[in-house]
């Protein structure tokens, strides 16, 4: 039996984590407020109507959940720009052929249409792979639509500047009606790419034994030694 050589390596700096996790979170909040505003559950009560605001307070959690969502998405943009390789906004576009290639291999790996008799490590990324770079690219530009559709039906009633900033977004989509029907649309890919992501995490981390899912919480993964020898000498070419 061959035995690798392998080293911890920090890979998910701080911000990153941060923005995992609040962002998670958020979208979790944002789903499930979404939900109780597109179908508000009727509840029998004595008091009046003027009495109750149980309706105003999920609404009030929807928009401050949509604000840290916002705040984070900035502070994710400006860390593709600042944090360490594994963060870059280089990452997230495989267009190359080399990578394109990466993109298509992890693809059929993932689905089970693909069954290598013999490992090979040249296909294990250190930071994302190829298929989750591109994922977080189409998922970026959902949030955004979800971020202006959002914001675009709340500026009417909105006092702050931010979200007034939208406000003709409804018209340009021809209406409220539409833009309501774009922004539960695509919500609904948010909570299709969540259960796909949480499966492909945990399927890799079985699959690879390097800390997938822990890394996410510290930083760090397994990578084995030769692998960190050649990104460096990679890194060395570049310069």
């Amino acid at each position: 039996m061959t035995v690798q050589d392998y080293k911890r390596a920090y890979v998910w700096q701080l911000p990153v984590r941060v923005f995992h996790w609040g962002n998670a979170i958020a979208i979790v909040v944002l789903i499930i407020t979404g939900l109780l505003i597109a179908h508000p559950p009727g509840i029998i009560s004595s008091k009046e109507a003027s009495a109750q605001f149980w309706f105003g307070y999920i609404r009030k959690i929807h928009f401050m959940s949509a604000y840290i969502m916002f705040a984070l998405l900035i502070m994710r943009v400006y860390w593709a720009f600042v944090g360490n390789k594994y963060s870059n906004w280089k990452v997230f576009f495989p267009f190359n052929k080399n990578r394109a290639a990466s993109f298509w291999h992890t693809i059929k790996h993932d689905i089970f249409l693909l069954n290598e008799e013999v490992h090979n490590d040249k296909n294990v990324h250190t930071g994302h792979n190829d298929v989750a770079a591109a994922s977080y690219l189409v998922m970026f530009f959902m949030a955004l639509i979800m971020v202006f559709t959002g914001f675009g039906l709340y500026a009417d009633n909105a006092t702050w500047f931010l979200p007034r900033l939208f406000k003709w977004v409804p018209e340009f989509l021809g209406g409220d009606t539409n833009t309501r029907v774009i922004h539960h649309a695509t919500m609904w890919t948010f909570i299709l790419f969540s259960a796909v992501h949480i499966y492909l995490v945990l399927f890799h981390d079985w699959l690879e034994g390097r800390g997938e899912s822990s890394a996410m919480v510290s930083g760090y993964k397994f990578v084995r030694s030769e692998r960190t020898k050649k990104e460096i000498e990679e890194e060395k070419k570049q310069l």
